[in-house]
């Protein structure tokens, strides 16, 4: 049966989002005056691809425009805001709202405008229609068995099983591959590519390490300073931040794979308090560590 905005379940009074652990995904195709605000931001992550138009999304002081061929990706946790361009007179998008798969954010991470917002742009024309039968696959796997491509203006579906959801965040997967391999990747500071990109790479080798800015500048001889001004500039979110994306990512990665316990994911992700651990992991995902191994 056809699922529209309109039945979702509801968690606020105003702008409500889809609740953490479902994946909801539709195709809109909205007028000038459309507009969905949520001061508290989403406990989901939003994904969004332009068809023709043009969308206005912020990510609380930060914006980025959304035209045709344009991803334009919002983190859950902070404050947001999107609307039909000004001066546009529609944007007709496709649109998911779900949790992220740890594997996604370093994809994007190259993208970023700022701590939270994505914006992948300019896919390239040849691409548009590979990643709008993704999104269509995607729909058809999450309105069920009997799923089929909607013929109403503005279809929704809502994955509720752990099948219909793991083959739809699949096809979102391939909607993220496409458009962040095929985008131009925005150029970093010429000088400091190479030592940003170090920083990250021992980062990445050992989240659970007892990193700081001032270890970090030391690995690639700056100082704080510079190496924060610098990795920030680069991949769009300060050292620290980078550093707990990072333990959260292998944290998640720990709950799908292994039966640690969640004090135990917790310590050999580098956080030495589990419940800070859970605290930020459910602002991350949406849930706590234990309902995000329940729901895989």
């Amino acid at each position: 049966m056809p699922v529209h905005a309109e039945d979702l379940p509801v968690r606020a009074a105003a702008d409500p989002s889809p609740p953490p652990g479902l994946v909801v995904t539709g195709r809109y195709d909205r007028r000038s005056g459309y507009g969905v605000n949520r001061p508290g931001g989403s406990a989901s992550w939003l994904f969004t691809f332009t068809l023709d138009g043009c969308g206005l999304l912020r990510q609380g002081g930060a914006r980025a425009r959304a035209g045709a061929g344009d991803l334009v990706v919002l983190a859950p946790g902070t404050g947001h805001r999107y609307t039909v361009a000004p001066g546009a007179e529609r944007w007709r998008f496709w649109w998911a709202h779900c949790r992220a798969r740890p594997s996604w954010t370093p994809w994007l991470a190259p993208h970023a405008v700022s701590d939270g917002l994505y914006a992948v742009a300019s896919v390239p024309g040849a691409l548009h229609g590979r990643i709008e039968a993704a999104f269509c696959r995607m729909l058809a796997d999450a309105r069920g068995p009997a799923g089929d491509t909607p013929h109403e203006p503005d279809p929704v579906g809502v994955a509720h099983c752990s099948l219909a959801r793991e083959l739809a965040l699949s096809a979102l997967e391939e909607v993220v591959l496409l458009a962040v391999g095929g985008a131009r990747t925005p150029p970093p500071a010429a000088d400091a590519d190479a030592r940003v990109r170090h920083a990250e790479e021992l980062i990445a080798a050992d989240p659970r390490a007892p990193h700081t800015v001032r270890s970090l500048a030391e690995s690639v001889a700056l100082s704080p300073s510079r190496f924060a001004h610098l990795f920030t500039l680069c991949t769009g979110q300060p050292p620290m931040r980078a550093l707990r994306e990072a333990r959260l990512r292998h944290a998640a990665r720990l709950l799908e794979a292994t039966d640690l316990t969640v004090e135990r994911v917790a310590a050999a992700s580098g956080f030495t308090s589990p419940f800070h651990f859970s605290r930020i992991f459910r602002e991350r995902y949406g849930v706590p560590p234990g309902a995000y191994r329940a729901g895989r």
